[in-house]
């Protein structure tokens, strides 16, 4: 049997799981509430996993060591941001989030919590943010996309296009059909698919070496690669060589576009109570670090391992970002390779589905809601929400044919916009009590602003535009809210009330928080 089919035999059988997961989502979807946030039961393995899966996408597996294997350990600097940023996500925001939203009207979206937690009456909060949402989940959802377009050309050496369209179709039908819970729970296959290639790939890779501590010198001294000189890259593991101050700052600064991340968020949401932050924050913790590290060590080992095997040969010879792919392919027995290989399609598929349902969820849930003259039924709701997610997946799909940035490019720009409009936004919606609608809206709206303009200009070569979209989101939301009207005495009182019942929540994880709610506002804790 050939190579490739093995390989097909392999994705058959993920593809098949995949579609089996859906399958039993479907018949646990009853009401729209489900179809959107699983009816808030998510427990913090699943949630963890998940959100790590979806986060990750194939920037892990595939831009990550790409960037390492071209420029070194200079690149690192965004894996430290992004630990930081993950770490301070789950302890500042998840809790107090899950509480706040259900307090605040029982929000199922972020749009809807914005609107809710500060009563908007005007419901432009609700439909700028809804539109932000739109914008740039499409350009993520497009780099999901090219990265499976990739995959299929180094498995298979079949066209960019074919394989694009297999793995955005598979995606399509599982979120389609199982909404939230099925994306949850595929994610936490996925995740748990990813976590463990990247340990046995780079491990395996570094057993075939002659000489496995070469992986430490020959980077420094010898050929791979883009490098063909014959001296290698003698700065390979500086982290500061050849990067400027501006270069390391952009790169931390990945770490804020957490707070503002609405396919991550929305699972601190979906948690069964608070108190289900923490574990869930060890969970994904511990998941995300030891990922960092295997992806890391890929490139590294991947230096030696394609330096010392001229057959071997990448074959992205651009961006280089399928050398994790082809390690795999060329150590194990074709049908191993093949379940290995699919970390990366549950990498991509994962990020997708998430992203999919998120954006279709805004355009349902918090557009054609509130201009619908009457309130559409469960069934109706769930209906259009799947519709959306087909319409969604064939304009990002279309923006995906002819790719013209490398997948790390194209997730930094929609990383960069969610968190320069929804970070600030999302921190001063649980820990201040004066932020107003207008300076919401203003520093909403100012943040998406600064980063696309400068993320399309020349200025995001000097600086990634997170920086200043996120710190003029800030500032701009604290000023305006200043200068307005202090916000009406039940949106004060809410905000204590959401306090309160977190704090009550974590002191006490085995209570039920429509319980807690309920005995708050009869005053009873």
């Amino acid at each position: 049997m050939s190579d490739t089919t093995w390989f097909i035999i392999a994705i058959i059988i993920y593809m098949g799981v995949m579609l089996a997961i859906g399958y039993w989502s479907f018949q646990k979807t009853d009401e729209y509430d489900d179809y959107v946030l699983a009816g808030r039961g998510l427990n913090p393995f699943v949630a963890a996993l998940s959100a790590g899966a979806s986060d990750m996408s194939g920037w892990l597996l595939m831009g990550l060591p790409g960037a390492l294997f071209v420029s070194g350990m200079s690149q690192l600097w965004i894996a430290i941001g992004l630990l930081v940023g993950c770490w301070a996500n789950w302890k500042w925001v998840a809790p107090r989030l899950r509480a706040y939203s259900e307090i605040a009207g029982d929000s199922i979206t972020l749009p809807s919590f914005f609107e809710n937690r500060l009563s908007d009456k005007s419901r432009v909060l609700r439909i700028v943010s809804s539109l932000i949402i739109i914008v740039f989940f499409t350009f993520y959802v497009s780099s999901g996309m090219v990265s499976g377009g990739r995959y299929f050309e180094s498995t298979f050496g079949s066209g960019y296009l074919d394989g694009m369209l297999i793995v955005a179709g598979i995606t399509v039908a599982y979120t389609f059909i199982g909404g939230f819970l099925a994306v949850s729970y595929t994610d936490a296959v996925q995740g748990t698919i990813m976590f463990l290639s990247l340990v046995i790939v780079p491990v395996m890779a570094l057993l075939t070496l002659d000489d496995p501590s070469s992986i430490w010198t020959w980077a420094t001294s010898h050929d791979y690669g883009p490098y063909t000189g014959g001296t290698g890259n003698p700065t390979y593991f500086s982290m500061f060589s050849g990067v400027t101050a501006a270069t390391i700052i952009g790169n931390l600064a990945w770490g804020l576009g957490y707070f503002g991340q609405p396919h991550i968020i929305v699972r601190f949401m979906a948690l069964r109570s608070p108190a289900d932050a923490r574990q869930g924050r060890f969970i994904g913790m511990t998941w995300m670090l030891l990922s960092i590290v295997g992806a890391t060590f890929v490139a590294i080992i991947g230096t030696a391992f394609f330096g010392q095997n001229p057959d071997i040969a990448v074959v992205d010879r651009n961006a280089f970002e399928t050398i994790f792919l082809d390690m795999g392919r060329v150590l194990f027995h074709p049908l191993i390779a093949g379940l290995i290989l699919t970390a990366v399609l549950a990498a991509i598929m994962s990020t997708i589905s998430s992203q999919l349902l998120v954006t279709s969820t805004s355009l349902i849930e918090d557009l054609f809601k509130i201009f619908a003259k009457n309130e559409p039924s469960q069934r109706v709701m769930i209906y259009l929400s799947r519709t959306a997610v087909v319409a969604v997946a064939i304009v990002a799909g279309l923006l995906a044919i002819n790719p013209s940035a490398s997948i790390l490019e194209l997730v930094g720009f929609a990383w960069a916009g969610f968190g320069s409009a929804f970070g600030p936004l999302v921190l001063l919606m649980l820990y201040w009590r004066r932020l107003t609608t207008g300076g919401a809206i203003a520093g909403m709206t100012t943040g998406a602003v600064v980063s696309f303009v400068w993320g399309m200009s020349s200025l995001g070569d000097a600086l990634y535009e997170m920086v200043p979209g996120f710190i003029s989101g800030l500032v701009v939301t604290v000023v305006v809210s200043l200068m307005t009207k202090e916000p009406a005495e039940t949106v004060i009182r809410e905000f204590d009330e959401a306090q309160r019942l977190s704090r009550v929540s974590a002191a006490n994880p085995d209570l039920d928080i429509e319980k807690a709610a309920k005995l708050q506002q009869a005053g009873k804790i």
